[in-house]
């Protein structure tokens, strides 16, 4: 299967953006019929790859990643990234993860930290770029994450960019950003990044928000910041669910068309399951693209 480096190296070739999607793995009332319907509305709209999370905190079936990843590359012929978390990890438990996702053909892992909360022992993985060295050594295409506001846990923003350059130092090929709602944000880190020596593609990642309780959870996890025209929305659109939705929806694809006018490397779509969402953020591309 396609590596996500050599995506990216074609994209920069003829000068476009690949676009991607994320979706989460069997878990609670989600069952693997429902993720492959879901997989196979994403790959309709013809996505250059689908990542497939870690269950987040510890929770669910973690095996169902690489079910899910080998499904989509098999059923739709879309490349597939998986993710990984290491914390609490041993060599052994990533050595049997390692010959897994073997097994289930990926090529393509995202690798991460995870959240500690959960974990018994910090195990013998610290920090993400010592899965992404591990991983590099065992011939994955390995990408990693990037916070263009900086990681919850770390506030100083010249340290941000240099765990970024650690992280390709490590091997990884490409990166995928936290969500953020000011594009500026990602502007600026992303010149920093360049300045630092970070050659390897930032994708940028934009999730929408769809309820107020919703982007409430994903400010205190991700720390990311609520520009004034969010703030406004949510105000305005308080009592109207469907339409803080649709309005949420409607702010992302205008973020994913700026961030596309001013060239960045590449595009990543959270799509919470939601295949609406996909096809909604490809509309407004496709339609600035014929523009």
């Amino acid at each position: 299967m396609t590596t996500i480096r050599s995506i990216y190296r074609t994209a920069r070739a003829c000068g476009r953006r690949p676009v991607s999607f994320e979706i989460f793995p069997p878990k609670g009332d989600l069952t693997l019929d429902v993720a492959h319907d879901v997989a196979g509305q994403l790959a309709e709209l013809a996505p250059d790859f689908i990542s497939v999370t870690y269950s987040a905190g510890g929770s669910g079936n973690k095996r169902a990643t690489a079910d899910v990843a080998q499904m989509i590359q098999r059923d739709f012929d879309v490349p597939a990234v998986a993710h990984l978390t290491c914390v609490g990890a041993t060599e052994e438990t990533i050595a049997r993860a390692v010959d897994d996702l073997r097994a289930h053909g990926i090529d393509n892992v995202l690798a991460l930290r995870g959240d500690a909360v959960g974990a018994d022992e910090p195990g013998e993985y610290r920090y993400a770029r010592d899965l992404i060295s591990r991983l590099a050594e065992e011939g994955f295409c390995v990408g990693a994450a990037a916070y263009p506001e900086g990681h919850i846990a770390c506030d100083d923003a010249r340290a941000n960019i240099e765990h970024l350059k650690q992280k390709q130092d490590a091997g990884a090929s490409f990166f995928v950003t936290q969500l953020f709602f000011d594009n500026e944000f990602f502007y600026r880190f992303w010149e920093a990044a360049r300045n630092a020596g970070v050659t390897a593609p930032i994708a940028c990642g934009i999730m929408p928000f769809l309820g107020k309780t919703q982007i409430q959870r994903m400010v205190f996890m991700c720390g990311a910041s609520l520009p004034s025209p969010v703030v406004k929305l949510l105000a305005r659109f308080e009592d109207r669910p469907d339409d803080l939705r649709r309005a949420g929806i409607e702010y992302a694809c205008a973020q994913l068309v700026d961030l596309d006018a001013h060239g960045v490397d590449g595009l990543h779509v959270y799509t919470m399951n939601q295949p609406d969402i996909a096809r909604a953020s490809m509309a407004a591309l496709r339609a600035a693209w014929r523009a």
